[in-house]
């Protein structure tokens, strides 16, 4: 592999690591591009005329990509190596975005939509499985700074968006800009450390079968990742309707509660690798878990905004570093190939995000929206209770 490794003594210097480097302008560049997209949803909608429900069915394309590309990249993980894997999504990733911009029917737009997702869940396991690599080589927990990456990539393409809206761009210059420039830099310092072609595993690894659902204790490690996902998609699309409807938030005060939930878990995911290795990842999810709850039982209890606020940043503090922790388990995973065992719980743990802001909205109708973020809080205490099962297993044998 071509990475520059790391000498004894060195460990507190992996950001000198070339790997590191690649690894964290992959997890930019996805968050880049999937921001990007995000900004400029409304001038689809608006460009296609486009209702809500027919909104709502494009943007499952999207998803149903994603999810179809999970277990194809998990296989072509293991084949290939997580480094080749990802390189070769970047590369269509980028025109993927592009390709938005130059749909002309919503037919053809549901299309684009659902080859971007494709891209962009197939580099999410790659680059993953890249992570991990570089962790268990630099003896580190590093993955919740890689996470870090991705949402300060998607902020940026938020960003972009905005400027490109007050500089009253169409998304194709926009996209085609975002594409080239963040592409390029990131392949930069990718394609240099793009490691050798693995060797062939053996038949009996179950790696052939494209198709694997996590089992056992892999699939209680899924079930971690659902609950933190799923909170995460409720955050996103329920914070601010909860604080219009239970405080004296105003339409724009309300939409403080997703971004201080969204800027908690950021700077938290950058000092996550220290926590981790500080507590262990058992102490570390315990810790996460009890930390969400509480700032959820303070959400559903107040009235007031501007504590209701201080529960979503406790919140976003306690979901910041579940995902990656699941991450790193099932790379390390003892009975199943890096590669699927990834793919296996990025599908779970991308239910709980599909599911989350649906359920929500069903248990709300039901019993109000307050017993639906105790719903959440349950969930999460689900997580500390089986958080033993994020210890990280030795590497897999085949690594």
């Amino acid at each position: 592999m071509s990475d520059r490794t790391t000498r004894p003594g060195a460990k507190a210097r992996f950001w000198r690591d070339a790997g590191w480097w690649a690894v964290t302008a992959a997890f930019m560049l996805n968050g880049l591009l999937f921001g990007a997209w995000a900004a400029r949803v409304p001038v689809f909608k608006e460009g296609f005329a486009l209702d809500p429900a027919t909104l709502g069915l494009l943007l499952l394309a999207l998803a149903g990509g994603a999810i179809v590309a999970f277990p194809f990249s998990g296989a072509l993980t293991e084949r290939w190596g997580p480094e080749r894997v990802t390189i070769g999504c970047a590369m269509i990733y980028c025109p993927a975005l592009v390709g938005l911009s130059l749909a002309p029917t919503p037919l053809l737009f549901g299309a684009a939509l659902f080859v971007f997702g494709a891209m962009h869940g197939a580099m999410d396991v790659a680059m993953n499985g890249w992570a991990a690599r570089v962790e268990r080589r630099l003896e580190q927990s590093v993955m919740s700074i890689f996470h870090a990456m991705f949402s300060l990539g998607a902020g940026l393409g938020a960003a972009s968006g905005f400027v490109a809206v007050q500089m009253g761009l169409a998304p194709f210059p926009h996209f085609l800009f975002v594409a080239l420039i963040g592409g390029v830099s990131a392949l930069l310092l990718m394609i240099p450390q793009r490691g050798e072609m693995p060797a062939r595993r053996a038949a009996e690894d179950g790696t052939r079968n494209i198709f694997i659902l996590p089992k056992g204790r892999l699939l209680l490690v899924g079930l971690i990742a659902f609950a933190s996902s799923m909170g995460e998609g409720a955050m996103a699309d329920w914070s601010a309707v909860f604080l219009e409807a239970f405080t004296t938030a105003t339409e724009a005060q309300a939409a403080l509660g997703y971004a201080v939930f969204s800027v908690t878990m950021v700077l938290t995911r950058l000092a996550g690798g220290a926590v981790v290795q500080r507590f262990g990842p058992v102490g570390a999810t315990r810790a996460s878990g009890i930390i969400a709850c509480i700032g959820l039982v303070i959400v559903m209890l107040t009235g007031n905004l501007w504590v209701a606020l201080a529960g979503f940043a406790l919140v976003g503090i306690g979901y910041a570093v579940l995902m990656p922790l699941v991450f790193s388990r099932a790379a390390n995973d003892p009975e199943i190939a890096p590669g699927p065992a990834l793919a296996s719980v990025a599908t779970v743990g991308y239910g709980g995000l599909l599911l989350g802001p649906p359920v929500v909205g069903f248990v709300a109708q039901l019993a109000g929206l307050r017993a639906s973020f105790g719903l959440l809080a349950l969930l999460v205490l689900g997580a500390v209770l089986m958080a033993p099962l994020l210890r990280v297993a030795p590497a897999h044998s085949g690594k």
